[in-house]
């Protein structure tokens, strides 16, 4: 049994070399997202695992069909990077991987703790031997309400570790989990944004999550409401952002995703012009914290990714489905 990885970073080859001999198959790899230039590494293989950041389209996958690929992987939770209707066309079968939510979770409340204390701020000061206090006083997590939309895997984790600040949880999702209220207070979306203080997002991506937050939801929340975003960068309108931020509407947002990122994060772009203008204009503000999309990104997440990634295929060549399979 052979695979093909793309997009395959250094740290996930230690990790896959003993996946490989563990489990008996071979592999071909390359540190390039899949391209019509290498998608010929396929011909062959059983399987191919692409990464998040791998723009799977119809052509891709119509030239994968014919190598004989018939299983996809994709090593991140999110899969809006394929065309799941060209995927469907040729008879894909797709799956994705999971790790455990602690980092992501663990990351936004570190985003949530840097915008209450003004951390951007005082970094700035800092770095011009300005340690003055003026700009500087910030706010507690206890006297805060806090909004959790989406309660899967990391969101549900966001609610377990804000519990212990001793804030008042409210939380929103399509799939209602009841054993969330001993620590956290259900409540529909309008009321979450009415109560708020904090509202922190963890959904996927899709037609009916894009562009959630827009002038309409946030004319719904507090003046000065923070907003998070370790999930998807297109769930927020971009624009609406700006002019939240500008008219103080927004008195703080923390993202560590952003709408348009491809092509700019996980790529070292140090002497080049970054041409998304919108992140450019937004990073300059002193209460809005932009991370590059690197809210996964602990040794657990990578070995977990590419494990489940290898799992998948492995399944799904043995036994004919995964328990990581996309129903689409």
């Amino acid at each position: 049994m052979k695979f093909a990885f793309y997009g395959l970073w250094e740290d996930e080859r230690p990790r896959l070399q003993e996946l490989s001999e563990k489990y008996g198959f071979s592999y071909a790899a390359t540190d390039e997202v899949l391209s019509e230039d290498n998608a010929k590494l396929s011909e062959g293989c059983d399987g191919v695992s692409v990464l998040g950041k791998s723009a799977v389209d119809g052509k891709l996958l119509g030239m994968l069909a014919g190598y004989k690929i018939r299983f996809l992987s994709t090593r991140s939770i999110g899969y809006n990077h394929i065309d799941l209707r060209a995927a469907k066309k040729f008879g894909f079968r797709l799956c994705n991987s999971q790790y455990p939510p602690d980092s992501v979770a663990e990351f936004t409340v570190m985003l949530i703790l840097m915008c209450l204390r003004k951390y951007k701020q005082a970094l700035w000061l800092q770095q011009v031997n300005d340690y003055s206090l003026e700009y500087l006083k910030g706010d507690v997590l206890r006297r805060k309400t806090v909004g959790v939309i989406g309660t899967g895997h990391i969101g549900g984790r966001v609610i377990d570790l804000l519990s212990g600040f001793g804030c008042r949880i409210l939380f929103y999702s399509a799939a209602y989990d009841a054993r969330l209220t001993e620590k956290a207070e259900y409540a529909e979306p309008d009321r979450l944004y009415r109560e708020s203080d904090i509202i922190t997002f963890h959904l996927p991506l899709l037609p009916s999550t894009k562009h959630m937050l827009n002038a309409e939801t946030l004319g719904k929340m507090k003046e000065g409401v923070i907003l998070v975003n370790t999930a998807r960068g297109e769930l927020f309108d971009t624009e609406t952002l700006i002019e939240g931020v500008e008219n103080r509407k927004i008195g703080a947002l923390a993202m560590d995703v952003f709408e348009g990122e491809d092509g700019i994060y996980h790529v070292d772009r140090t002497d080049d012009i970054l041409r998304n203008r919108n992140m450019a204009y937004l990073r300059q503000f002193p209460n809005v914290v932009l991370t590059q999309h690197m809210a996964f990104y602990t040794q657990l997440s990578m070995d977990s990714m590419i494990e489940n990634s290898v799992e998948g295929l492995l399944d799904f060549n043995r036994e004919g489905r995964t328990r990581f399979e996309i129903a689409f």
